[in-house]
């Protein structure tokens, strides 16, 4: 994995050294160096002294997900020479476009370096560079000589000898007795979580701007961001960062050690940032082993516990003073999607109710389309406690988290599977006193609209519309109230045509009479119906290894449809009509035990053709950061998400988009959020975005921009 991230960069190094930016770096010197020859207690220390331009930050040694750590080279004439160095001052933790983590520094900051005794007077050359970021990244360098006569001198210094003497001092130490315990654990395939516990903390004195623990460069270590929990009660502080194990890149590759001993250790070193008044300190340890199983349990105590940056500031946002926007917003996104794809199926059957229920009188008209209400509005407080509780616990999740679950789309597939069949006519329940629930009852039943409203919102899930992004991205990021405030609006919207037509019937007057016509449209309906239900098998077979399972998975589809059609012929005797469900019931059983509803690790979007000829390649945060000085385009998608599926054909796999690209030569880049995917849900969010379809454009200057939910050849063109 870091041979792979250092591919990348090195692409983004070289994009970034091409002509457009040459000029650009010359216009203007981001980064000023200078040399400082002086002696501190007694050590003849060289200053390496630089001064950035505000907002420009560079990168320490661990850059972090991105970046290039700034090189210091020495030379005596031609002559390469070694400068034993101090250790680096503390990083500032940086937030980049896309939640990308970069450690580094910003304004005036400088590097040391010792000066040997038997280093002769002649001139030393130190050669500077480093990669300057702040919205694009520039690469810079220096050149500069400097006369030391008896250790002491300056050539362009940035800091006085009194402020780098201060600095020199608060250098981080080494140390080995900082109380603080640290231990690994296995988090899945390949997979660590680096865990620490510090206690009896002072929690005034945790920086919001560093991390406790971070790390250096270690070979087959790939840090992940650091997560921190305080236990205001015991005064306690849990960190804990995912460690993606490299030995699977290695040739040959070195498989993730299965009895959780190091045969030679992991040596690693960090540097721990507490209490943050004092000076950082160095911690060197060398892990002979990792515990096999305690990530789980620790998960569930985080979830318990606060999580450090969490907290809102007290004054509140432009966005929290603007919570009737967004509200108006939600309803508005709501109401659109009534009209999207991925509700027409369940919004056909409502419809199909009203004429049914339109030779009933207007009291009862209402409390159809109430009970329909009533069944979107407690799925949309279902879905806000759901979220509530998962940002409780500290996980990033979108719209349409539900359908990123095998067992939830799967379940989805049986009740979609069952309702077409019913619209069919090949089944009806039969009670053992003899009375038929089957298709005109269920459906002329408060029960059936409740249900159908539920189905509703589920379904709805998939789809983003017009308003409704901004309203979910408010949500999702501001406080745990405007989570349910907003989802109910959006309720209310998706709900509002049937309230409407519940209080003034007439409006459905337009709608034909019941007639035998209306046997045709239910079968109609259920073809819609079957058609969902496919999309569900294919949204369910992108999420698992249907190689491994898919012909249980079949034969379970296939015995459920034969149960129910079955069913009708054994009339009220219990005995066989429980018979003929368990076989598909044992068989989903055996299913379960053999890994069917797991999530596959392998994802399927890489250097993909659409039908124009055009290659998408897989997008990652190292893929964005890599095409400066390209044009991009971004698709985010996912397999369960129709909208995408919709905007793909009618713009994406069109041959005017293709000429587009070819002309502008635009690089393009496709983002699978079918299965959970940290990273696109960081980036996502970082624009205020929840939910798919997302597309967004890089320019070759580094600028971003995103243009929603809906896209158009034209709006592509007018951005670009």
């Amino acid at each position: 994995m870091r041979v792979i991230k250092f591919l990348g960069f090195l692409c983004f190094v070289i994009a970034l050294s091409g002509s457009s930016f040459k000029s650009h770096a010359q216009n203007k010197q981001y980064v000023e160096m200078g040399l400082t020859a002086l002696n501190i207690e007694g050590k003849s220390i060289l200053a390496v002294s630089f001064n950035n331009t505000k907002g420009w930050h560079t990168y320490w040694k661990n850059p972090g997900d991105a970046g290039q750590e700034i090189d210091v080279t020495f030379y005596q004439g031609n002559k390469e020479i070694t400068l034993k160095d101090y250790p680096w001052p503390a990083p500032k933790r940086y937030i980049e476009q896309g939640n990308m983590w970069a450690y580094g520094y910003s304004n005036k900051y400088a590097l040391f370096y010792e000066l040997p005794e038997n280093l002769s007077n002649s001139p030393v050359k130190v050669e500077g560079k480093w990669l300057v970021c702040k919205d694009i990244c520039i690469p810079g360098e220096k050149n500069l000589d400097i006369s030391i006569l008896n250790k002491v001198g300056k050539t362009n210094p940035q800091l006085s000898n009194a402020q780098l003497t201060q600095d020199f001092k608060k250098l981080p130490e080494n140390s080995t007795s900082d109380k603080i315990d640290i231990y690994l654990t296995k988090a899945g395939d390949e997979k660590l979580a680096l865990h620490y516990m510090i206690e009896n903390v002072d929690f005034t004195k945790v920086s919001l701007q560093k991390n406790i623990l971070t790390p250096y460069p270690v070979e087959l270590f790939d840090f992940k961001h650091e997560e921190v929990y305080l236990d205001r009660v015991n005064n306690i502080l849990y960190g804990r960062a995912y460690i993606d194990w490299d030995g699977v890149y290695e040739e040959p590759a070195l498989p993730l050690p299965s009895d959780g001993i190091f045969p030679s250790g992991m040596e690693t070193k960090f540097l721990f940032n507490y209490p943050k008044n004092n000076n950082a300190k160095i911690l060197s340890i060398n892990f002979k082993e990792f515990s096999l199983t305690g990530n789980e349990s620790l998960d569930k105590l985080f979830s318990t516990l606060e999580r450090l940056g969490d907290k809102k500031a007290d004054k509140p946002t432009e966005s929290e003073k603007s919570i009737f926007l967004y509200i108006l917003f939600a309803f508005l996104g709501g109401l659109i999607l009534n009209l999207m794809p991925c509700v027409l199926p369940v919004i056909s059957l409502k419809l199909f109710g009203l004429i049914v229920h339109s030779d009933e009188s207007k009291k009862q008209i209402l409390k159809h389309n109430l009970a329909y209400t009533f069944g979107v509005l407690i799925s949309f407080l279902a879905l806000a406690f759901v979220v509530f509780g998962l940002k409780a616990s500290g996980q990033n999740i979108g719209w349409g988290f539900q359908l990123q679950s095998p067992t939830f789309v799967f379940i989805m597939l049986v009740v979609i599977l069952i309702m077409s069949m019913n619209m069919f006519g090949l089944y009806e329940f039969v009670t053992p006193g003899g009375k038929k629930l089957g298709n005109v009852e269920m459906k002329k039943g408060l029960s059936g609209d409740i249900v159908n409203g539920i189905l509703a919102t589920i379904l709805s899930t998939p789809c983003s519309a017009p308003f409704l992004g901004a309203a979910l991205g408010f949500a999702f990021t501001t406080s745990s109230i405007n989570i349910f405030i907003i989802f109910i609006s959006v309720g209310l919207g998706l709900s509002f045509p049937f309230i409407l037509t519940g209080f003034f019937p007439k409006l459905i007057n337009f709608l034909p009479k019941p007639g035998l016509w209306m046997d045709k449209l239910k079968k109609l309906l259920g073809l819609s119906l079957l058609l969902t239900a496919i999309w569900l098998y294919d949204v369910f077979s992108a999420l698992t290894d249907m190689s491994m399972t898919g012909i249980y998975i079949n034969t379970v589809l296939a015995l459920i449809f034969f149960a129910f059609y079955f069913r009708k012929n054994f009339s009220n005797k219990l005995v066989p009509s429980i018979a003929v469900f368990l076989l598909p019931i044992l068989l989903l059983v055996q299913s379960c035990r053999m890994g069917a509803f797991e999530v596959q690790t392998e994802s399927k979007t890489s250097g993909k053709e659409n039908r124009q000829g055009l290659t998408w390649n897989k997008w990652t945060p190292s893929k964005m950061n890599a095409s400066d000085g390209k044009l991009t385009f971004v698709n985010f998608t996912a397999s369960w998400c129709l909208t995408c599926k919709v905007n793909k054909k009618l713009v994406l796999d069109t041959s005017d988009f293709a000429e587009l690209v070819k002309d502008k030569n635009i690089q393009l880049l496709e983002g699978d959020w079918t299965k959970r995917d940290e990273d696109i849900t960081n980036f996502l969010k970082s624009y205020g975005i929840v939910g798919v379809p997302a597309y967004f454009i890089k320019k070759s200057d580094g600028n971003i921009i995103s243009l929603g939910e809906t896209i158009s050849i034209s709006k592509i063109k007018e951005k670009l």
